[in-house]
């Protein structure tokens, strides 16, 4: 497909669901839950379709040379496929996060006022080599009543045609409009871009994906944009540590899942506990595989345990790995964490390890980030572990929405006057 084609077809795409958002928005919450559940369904009943799609995109990959942390992103199977149509069904659960009225008063003059939910429109989700997202976005869309527009990354394109068609075909079968789900198939750049210059018929823009997508988004749409960020995310053990804790912590945090943006990218160690953390911890760590980056004083305590490291540089301290990596580094309090933090992290997720409430409340406060943690791992910065459900991302950005965002997200608001003739002198 050349460029004008490409163009061409997001345009078709957009207006398509432009056309289907006016009537999504007045459908019910019984017949969106309806929809929810009739997609979950098929997707398990084409799960072997699913499946095979997304094998044509995994070889492809492995052939590429991609990295593993990347291919577990991509890859399905038939519980994978499973889980995002429980995903599904959990959403259809929740509370209906439109026609909730925010605000009532009567005005002086007798107009009687509301603030009330109303959809936003038209959501064009870019995101890159996780499918799942095909099913979760689609599905956050039509639980809050917007039209989905949908442009994934190239390395999973048979599996989100595939997963995207299921989607579609089973929504309008249950009811909603045709286009309410729509899939730019074209992974040519222009495809993307012409999403971004769709003001008026796309609503917002959310980019899901590494920084340099995010970037591009930022700095070419004429779309609104909804930030989802990096995570260059940091777990600092106090002084005050209770070090079984914060072994356990920065495991998770690290290990966990490699690829994911809550994953830990850089351990903090004061000073007056290295010499104790350190050699428990990082043992462990490389024994999972991790290649442990750390500066002077986290290298003299590995080397003297005989854990090998590789020396830090700059751009460790400012690399979000999604990779067996782990940059380390030695501070002198909560003073200087906090600093480090500030300076290189994403402002996505941050923790604190400390039994000293003073520390804890210092790094929780001064701390500038969507979620930060006391005594906890950053794998819980999720939409489902909020208790919000799917996800379309985590917003690092402050205005509109912040950390996993979801149903509410995705809502606008209008006010709505009633009154019995009144004018204005």
């Amino acid at each position: 497909m050349g460029e004008q084609e490409a163009r061409a077809e997001v345009r078709r795409i957009a207006e398509a669901a432009r056309a289907a958002s006016g009537a999504l928005g007045q459908t019910t919450r019984a017949e969106r839950d309806g929809a929810l559940r009739a997609m979950a369904a098929a997707l398990r009943a084409h799960a072997g379709d699913i499946v095979a799609a997304n094998e044509v995109d995994m070889e492809a990959a492995r052939a590429a040379g991609t990295k593993e942390s990347l291919l577990d992103r991509l890859m399905l199977n038939v519980s994978r496929v499973d889980a995002m149509a429980t995903a599904l069904e959990e959403l259809a659960e929740l509370p209906d996060p439109l026609g909730l009225v925010q605000e009532a008063r009567t005005l002086d003059n007798g107009i009687e006022l509301s603030r009330v939910s109303v959809p936003l429109g038209v959501v064009a989700v870019v995101y890159e080599a996780r499918p799942n997202v095909t099913a979760d976005a689609a599905g956050i869309c039509l639980k809050s009543g917007n039209a989905a527009v949908l442009r994934g990354g190239s390395m999973a394109a048979h599996s989100n045609q595939t997963i995207a068609e299921v989607l579609h075909d089973a929504a309008v079968a249950a009811g909603l409009p045709a286009g309410c789900i729509g899939l730019v198939a074209s992974t040519d750049r222009a495809a993307a871009d012409e999403l971004m210059q769709l003001h008026g018929t796309i609503d917002v823009l959310i980019p899901r994906g590494g920084a340099g997508l995010i970037r591009h988004c930022v700095e070419c749409s004429k779309v609104p944009v909804i930030e989802t960020g990096t995570g260059n995310c940091h777990v600092y053990v106090h002084a005050s540590a209770d070090l079984e804790k914060a072994r356990a912590i920065i495991v998770n945090a690290k290990c966990r899942r490699l690829g994911v943006c809550n994953a830990a990218e850089t351990l903090l160690v004061d000073a007056a506990v290295a010499e104790a953390f350190l050699p428990a911890a990082l043992a462990e760590l490389a024994e999972r595989g991790i290649t442990l980056h750390a500066d002077e004083r986290a290298a003299a305590v590995a080397a003297a345990h005989g854990i090998a490291t590789v020396p830090a540089t700059e751009d460790d301290w400012a690399t979000e790995y999604l990779a067996p990596d782990l940059a380390m580094h030695v501070v002198d309090g909560v003073d200087e964490a906090i600093e480090h933090v500030n300076r290189y992290g994403t402002k996505h997720s941050e923790a604190i390890v400390a039994e000293d409430a003073a520390a804890c409340e210092a790094f929780l406060a001064r701390v500038d980030a969507a979620a930060v943690y006391a005594n906890v791992s950053t794998a819980f910065t999720d939409g489902g572990q909020f208790g919000l459900g799917a996800e379309i991302g985590i917003s690092t950005q402050k205005l509109h929405a912040r950390g996993p965002f979801a149903l509410a997200a995705l809502t606008s608001y209008k006010y709505v006057l009633r009154g019995s003739g009144q004018v204005r002198p």
